[in-house]
């Protein structure tokens, strides 16, 4: 499913327009789809009271369009214009024959909020850019006054919360907290990045007849079940642990002993044949207590726990064993541990199989200069915010404001593959396509979650998915672990443990769709 920023919408509606789908027939599609979804997510309208804010633009007419299939199905219906709409508006004369009531001064709105059990923000849309003020302002500060008082009132904004910019997610102080937010046609960037994708609650999309040709040319697009389903590797009956590749996983120090375990167990959950894990000698014994189907590639120390300067060279002679190297998880910054990273990936001598870069091999180069112009091979980068910040300079404000135009513009610069992780996971492709999850979950931000995560990367791309490929199913079979674990246990005290045996779940299902 793509996204499409303002500009790409307007675009994309005016060759609609070209090809006989008027604006009157996408808002009336519109304008069902969100009446359709309101019944949903309320569980039925039926005699409940539901407040509609309308604006002066099309957002506006959406709204009333949804007002009347609305009052059709049997809710009590009430709009607040705010703005001037044409006298011959047809779909205002339309709820005016079904005798809806519409108010327009602010006590008469205060009233209101005294009674109704949802509001739907459809003031405006995509087209709005500047400050709210007057009283677009005043309503929505009264309407956020009244879910102060009422927490059990719902408000669904229609396309977008009120002030919230489409493109960036930048939100007008009067932006309003949504329950849910039912875009039409086509997610927009800014629900993903913050402080939209906290004002905008659970994101809906609703189609409104858009043909997908007109937007063909579109390289964000939204992870969908459908495209896991068939991105999921196959599994040939015949096959032996060879044809399911190996993994070779760098990780752990005397500190971050759990994230070696995380990685290796996430690469076999998701499919490898064979994993071996290069880790200091002495933490070895500690790790085949937990790791008992793992090789073991111990590495030389210079203290308990920390490698020596010897270790690069004992990876190195094995590099052509291995289909892909997860390097980074829990090693550490030791000068040792950094010597080691940049000893492996910043040399020319030998060619490197398919990398997965985390944590601390990211925070290496990040000490690095022109890093990706020496970096000997194809990789997935997998930075939090605060990885993404070091390594390209910019603050842990600016990349959470622009997730997705931040991971395009690194991944285009380092020719590399960009994950950056967080509320809906961005993964970026070299040449301009992005792909962004479309699940957050509160419970998936603790200690040891994405060394799972680069684990379950490094086992599909060593079962021969395509990298940018694995780096999305790997993102994708992470969320939906973590949604099945939040579902049982909630979304406090969830492990990164947790996820790994849920994960084999995960894709057992979807290849049942």
């Amino acid at each position: 499913m793509k996204i499409l920023t303002a500009d790409e919408m307007r675009r994309v509606e005016q060759e609609c327009a070209g090809i006989g789908i008027t604006t009157d027939i996408l808002m009336e599609n519109a304008g069902r789809a969100v009446a359709d979804r309101v019944q949903r997510v309320l569980f039925g309208v039926y005699r409940k009271h539901i407040l509609l804010l309308i604006g002066p633009g099309n957002n506006g007419g959406d709204g009333l369009v949804a007002a009347r299939y609305l009052h059709d199905w049997g809710a009590k219906v009430d709009l607040f214009l705010v703005g001037q709409r044409a006298e011959d508006d047809p779909n205002l004369r339309l709820v005016r024959e079904r005798g809806i009531d519409y108010y327009q001064d602010l006590d008469s709105l205060g009233r209101l909020l005294l009674s109704v059990g949802a509001v739907v923000d459809a003031l405006f849309g995509t087209g709005r850019s500047r400050p709210l003020e007057g009283a677009f302002k005043q309503a929505l500060i009264k309407v956020a006054g009244a879910k102060r008082e009422h927490s059990e009132l719902k408000i669904i904004a229609l396309d977008l919360p009120s002030g919230l910019n489409a493109d960036t997610g930048a939100c007008d102080p009067a932006c309003l907290y949504s329950d849910y937010t039912i875009t039409l046609g086509f997610p927009k960037p800014g629900l993903y990045s913050s402080p939209g994708a906290g004002k905008a609650g659970l994101i809906i999309v609703v189609g409104i007849g858009i043909p997908e040709h007109l937007v063909e040319g579109i390289t964000a697009e939204l992870i969908t079940d459908e495209w896991a389903r068939l991105a999921l590797p196959k599994r040939p009956i015949e096959a032996n642990k060879g044809n399911f590749g190996r993994v070779l996983v760098v990780a752990g120090s005397i500190n971050y002993i759990g994230a070696a375990y995380l990685a290796c167990s996430g690469a076999y959950r998701a499919g490898a044949g064979l994993v071996t894990l290069a880790t200091p000698s002495s933490l070895q014994p500690v790790l085949a207590t937990k790791l008992t189907e793992t090789i073991y590639l111990p590495l030389p120390e210079s203290s308990p726990g920390i490698v020596a300067d010897g270790a690069p060279d004992v990876i190195l002679s094995q590099l052509g064993n291995y289909d892909v190297v997860l390097m980074g998880c829990g090693l550490g910054q030791s000068d040792q541990a950094i010597n080691l990273v940049r000893s492996v990936l910043l040399q020319k001598e030998k060619a490197l199989p398919y990398l997965v870069l985390d944590a601390d091999a990211i925070n290496t180069l990040a000490k690095s200069p022109d890093w990706w112009q020496k970096l000997n091979g194809d990789a997935v980068l997998t930075p939090h915010p605060g990885e993404m910040a070091r390594i390209t300079g910019l603050s842990v404000d600016k990349i959470q404001s622009d997730r997705i135009g931040v991971a395009q513009r690194a991944a285009s610069e380092w020719e590399q593959t960009v994950v950056l992780k967080g509320a809906y996971t961005v993964v970026a492709a070299p040449d301009g396509r992005c792909r962004v999850c479309p699940i957050a979950n509160a419970g998936l931000a603790s200690a040891g979650t994405g060394d799972v995560l680069a684990g379950v990367i490094a086992g599909l791309v060593a079962q021969g998915l395509d990298i940018f490929d694995a780096a999305t199913l790997g993102v994708w079979l992470h969320a939906r672990a973590g949604e099945a674990v939040r579902a049982e246990l909630g979304d406090a005290g969830m492990l990164a443990s947790d996820l790994l045996p849920v994960l084999p779940k995960v894709i057992k299902g979807l290849k049942g769709m």
